[in-house]
């Protein structure tokens, strides 16, 4: 829903700014009073096409900032129009391409008279109109679709041609004869290796230093020797009694580390070859790394892959073929799939346009008929709205229209009857909240123009809606009013939009009743509009 409009500087409008609510808001005034202003600066902040005729007199630019509220989501639009030079465009106070400023509005704002940004005119959004209309159900073409792109999918995955799949195979093959070959299936083999290289490299090294220190424990004069001689010292006497006990636990633990230190020594054997089967099964666990991983859980994973890789590679035919079989199943379903699309579109399609032409009669279109045309083929994906607005004239499409008026009050029929076929306002639903009318009362009044009101109020019960009015019984259905009203002062022009209620909304009605500023019968009658 648009909460709140900013403007500076577009046309006869120096500054204004409005608040707006739900439902229906009439924006009322004299002719050349700058009502349609108003409605060119949504147009223009919803992507329009920016002239710099459109900048007030004087003026180094002009300005409009419109701040959408849907749910939880919230954005604000900015377009700015220089004098000279290029407009600007911003969505949320950042720059923004005038493209992705009318993306970002695509599901907020619709406008319906001689606008470009009427979402209802293209050919996308009459077919979903005519699939909401109908409760068409898309589900399983779009499964079917989804099951023919992920088929396509698997299928490139396969390989190209024969030549570059068997250039493939080579390949993958060499790779796993390498990794089988190499056999690695302990992620840490390299750290143990490692510790095996070390101690096979310094063998002689190691049993003689073994030796000395086992000689430095158990030999004459040794470690144990002197141990033992202070135990035999503070042997039997009470004062040493807890370190006679501790030097007989130190006893016991030098005897078992020198024996420990024998036995290592003594299992050290100076093993050439073995060490030369170490140091060539680290480097090739180096070359898988460096070919094939970072480490040798990369490795390992490599060597899963590439197995399923040959073996994939391997039963390509029989997989190729598999797949041809279940693509061309599944382009079947497609086709049966759309076809019910297709038969529910054109069961729905001449439903819709007799619904539209019923509501076209209200609204002072009486010899008007609407035509919704699916194509035969496919789904129907081709789906067109046309409208004859005269008897013996042609349809045409809506995008055909010459007529603001006749498009607008044709768009509004259309919204009336797709109240309670689309789903609720929301960013990305593609269901806009805001919609605009300007002309929408072009050349019409009396009943007709009453009807048209009671239209507007009715759509307003669902969306937010803006309508550009001259008619007091338009006026007078909406829930809020805007007045517009041109000055003159110090040879200047100058404009102001006003929400109005009250007396003055019951004097501005009377105005449009009579032509001027009315009388008590002219306030008599918009009262009496206003209460109906």
């Amino acid at each position: 829903m648009l909460t709140e409009l900013h403007i500076e500087n577009l046309g006869v409008i120096e500054r204004t700014d409005l608040v707006l609510g739900p439902g229906l808001t009439a924006i009322t005034g004299e002719t050349g009073a700058g009502k349609t202003m108003l409605v060119e600066a949504l147009d223009l902040v919803v992507g329009g096409r920016a002239e710099s005729i459109v900048v007030r007199h004087g003026a180094a630019e002009a300005r409009v900032d419109a701040r959408f509220v849907c749910g939880d989501h919230e954005v604000v639009l900015s377009r700015v129009v220089p004098a000279e030079g290029r407009s600007r465009a911003y969505v949320d106070g950042r720059p923004a391409t005038v493209a992705a400023l009318a993306d970002a509005a695509a599901d907020l704002v619709d406008l319906h008279g001689q606008h470009a940004h009427q979402r209802l005119l293209s050919p996308a959004s009459q077919r979903e109109a005519l699939d909401a209309f109908g409760g068409v159900d898309l589900a399983p073409l779009r499964a079917a679709r989804a099951r023919v792109t992920e088929i396509e999918a698997e299928l490139a995955t396969l390989g190209g041609d024969e030549r570059t799949r068997s250039r493939q195979l080579d390949v993958a093959r060499y790779q796993l004869a390498e990794l089988d070959a190499a056999d690695i299936s302990d992620p840490d083999e390299d750290t143990t290796l490692e510790a095996a290289e070390d101690t096979l490299a310094g063998a002689v090294e190691h049993k003689e230093t073994g030796a000395i220190a086992h000689e430095a424990l158990t030999g004459d004069g040794g470690g144990r020797d002197a141990l033992a001689a202070a135990a035999a010292a503070i042997a039997g006497r009470a004062p040493y009694r807890e370190y006679a006990d501790r030097l007989a636990d130190v006893l016991a633990e030098l005897d078992d580390l020198a024996a420990g230190i024998r036995d290592t020594a003594e299992s050290i054997d100076e093993d050439p070859e073995r060490l030369e089967a170490v140091r060539q099964r680290r480097q090739l666990l180096h070359d898988m790394q460096r070919k094939y991983g970072d480490d040798l859980a990369e490795v390992m994973q490599y060597h899963r892959e590439v197995a399923e890789r040959v073996d994939e590679l391997e039963r390509f035919d029989e997989r190729a073929e598999a797949l041809d079989t279940a693509r061309r199943e599944a382009l079947a379903e497609v086709g049966a799939a759309a076809r019910a699309v297709r038969a529910q579109r054109q069961a729905a399609a001449p439903e819709l346009g007799t619904a539209i032409t019923e509501r076209l009669a209200d609204l002072a279109m009486p010899n008007a008929v609407v035509e919704v045309t699916v194509a035969d083929s496919g789904a129907g994906d081709d789906v067109t709205f046309l409208l004859a607005a005269n008897p013996g004239t042609p349809p045409l499409p809506f995008t055909k229209i010459a007529s603001g008026g006749e498009l607008a009050r044709t768009m509004l029929a259309l919204r009336l009857v797709m109240i309670g076929h689309e789903l609720p306002a929301q960013p990305g639903s593609g269901v806009v909240a805001t919609l605009v009318f300007d002309e929408v009362d072009a050349g019409i009044g009396g009943g007709a123009a009453t009807a048209v009101g009671r239209a507007l109020a009715e759509v307003g019960a669902a969306f937010q809606v803006l309508v550009v009015t001259h008619l007091p019984q338009v006026a007078a259905a909406a829930d809020t009013q805007i007045s517009v009203e041109k000055r003159v002062a110090d040879g200047a022009t100058t404009t102001s939009a006003t929400v109005i209620d009250g007396r003055r909304r019951v004097s501005e009605i009377a105005r449009m009743l009579s032509g001027d500023e009315g009388g008590a019968a002219a306030e008599r009658h918009a009262r009496q509009l206003l209460a109906r």
